[in-house]
């Protein structure tokens, strides 16, 4: 296990940083509302930092992000490269590839996926009307949860209710705009015999899951880094009876907590993301970096508002815009306690068939030493 960067992928990061720094300055981002930033957005596809993720792997796409997070930079990449490039890349034909990728590259094309929070396809959405049905001629219909980038999106990766994926042209849909914690321009999803073209086969679903969760992690991990950050900068010119807030032990005990925090969400993230790239099992490390990314990410946030004091209350200082995307990520993952469920789970089930292979085994033995 090696997750040193390669020369492409730090090059991609540092690029990646500039332009994001350059950037992304607390005007623009006020500026940008809830929608993408267009002139960012064409900056990150002319330097082919989009396209490049085809080259730099999920690792590589997890240092970008964070870079992102660092400044809450206000583009749908996230969701772009995991439900567009990396999706069609892994489980698109041939066909599909070249004609769908290369506008997703340079960024003229724009992807989201309508994964129901939490990941997961359940039954009861099915019978509350809430899951997507995809008929024989290859038309779906059904409403989804909401979206996130769905209203500046172009096309969009749907799961139905056998966990086959699909891909929908944003235009040939029913968009319901949504407001959510953080301003991604979210939208509910409405088909109605909608037309949509297959991507992948059976193993896609989970595949693509599992990319989601650790590209959002890894993009957490950069919120909590650039929240920190700010908090570090204001308590150490901040002064209280003459002295900065930063000599102050209990502000030291929660900046090393929240620290230790955002490096746990790292390294869980850039571990799944390896196993990923390197084609092995990565369903638990995928978990297990959503749920660090959930449960500490929430305490890094609040933890660097709380650090700003009255000043992090202002709902115009960046540091809130922290404490929102970090809050919205944690949602869009599905909390902390589900994702620990189906972690729990998953190990269960892996338990049990060791379990029942060694008692095969142990029968089969029995019944040779017997005859």
């Amino acid at each position: 296990m090696d997750f040193t960067p390669t020369d492409g992928q730090t090059a991609a990061r540092d690029l990646a940083a500039r332009i994001f720094t350059d950037l992304s300055t607390p005007e623009r981002l006020a500026a940008a509302g809830a929608g993408t930033d267009a002139e960012l957005w064409k900056a990150l596809g002319e330097a082919g930092l989009i396209a490049a993720v085809e080259d730099v792997g999920l690792l590589g796409l997890v240092l970008l992000l964070e870079e992102q997070g660092r400044t809450t930079a206000q583009v749908p990449f996230a969701v772009s490269c995991v439900y567009g490039l990396l999706a069609l890349g892994r489980h698109g034909t041939e066909e599909q590839r070249a004609r769908l990728l290369p506008a997703l590259g340079d960024g003229s094309a724009v992807a989201t996926g309508a994964f129901p929070e939490g990941g997961a396809v359940r039954a009861d959405a099915l019978r509350g009307g809430g899951a997507v049905r995809a008929g024989g001629d290859g038309r779906l219909t059904g409403t989804t949860g909401w979206v996130p980038w769905l209203r500046d999106a172009t096309h969009v990766l749907v799961p139905d209710s056998d966990r086959s994926l699909w891909l929908v042209r944003v235009a040939d849909a029913e968009t319901v705009p949504v407001e959510t914690t953080a301003p991604w321009s979210a939208a509910v999803l409405r088909l109605d015999g909608t037309p949509a073209e297959r991507i992948g086969s059976g193993g896609a679903y989970r595949d693509v899951l599992a990319a989601a969760r650790v590209a959002f992690a890894g993009l957490q991990a950069g919120v909590c880094a650039g929240s920190l950050a700010r908090a570090v900068a204001h308590t150490s010119v901040r002064e209280q009876f003459g002295r900065p807030l930063s000599t102050r032990q209990a502000v030291q005990l929660r900046a090393a907590d929240a620290h230790m925090d955002t490096e746990a969400i790292r390294v869980t993230a850039y571990e799944a993301a390896w196993r990923f790239d390197e084609g092995l099992s990565c369903a638990a490390q995928a978990l297990t970096a959503g749920w660090w990314a959930s449960e500490a990410g929430r305490r890094v946030v609040h933890t660097g508002q709380h650090l700003h004091g009255g000043v992090g209350a202002d709902l115009d200082h960046p540091v809130h815009r922290h404490f929102l995307w970090g809050r919205q990520i944690d949602a869009h993952l599905g909390c902390g306690a589900r994702l620990l469920d189906e972690l729990g789970a998953l190990l269960a089930g892996r338990e049990r068939v060791r379990c029942e292979g060694r008692g095969e085994r142990a029968a089969h033995e029995e019944k040779e030493t017997t005859a």
